[in-house]
């Protein structure tokens, strides 16, 4: 079962309670998403270990039931 905006946007949130995050459904399939996230977290980490919070924070969910999430990431 795919996973609606809110839900990523809530995962995320979780893990980062600061963060701002603006969701896209990119094919609108439910299934291909871009998400850009702004936090203070990511202050001093590389792009890399800010995308791996990102992907961290969907708890194993990247892969199944979220299938596609371009991420773009900036610090507050």
């Amino acid at each position: 079962m795919a996973m609606n905006l809110k839900e990523i946007e809530n995962f995320i949130k979780d893990a980062m309670p600061d963060a701002k995050v603006e969701i896209q459904d990119l094919a609108g399939d439910g299934n291909h998403y871009s998400a850009t996230v702004t936090s203070s977290h990511f202050s001093g980490k590389s792009k890399i270990e800010q995308h791996k919070m990102v992907y961290n924070s969907l708890k194993g969910r990247m892969g199944n039931e979220l299938h596609a999430l371009a991420i773009k990431t900036k610090e507050s």
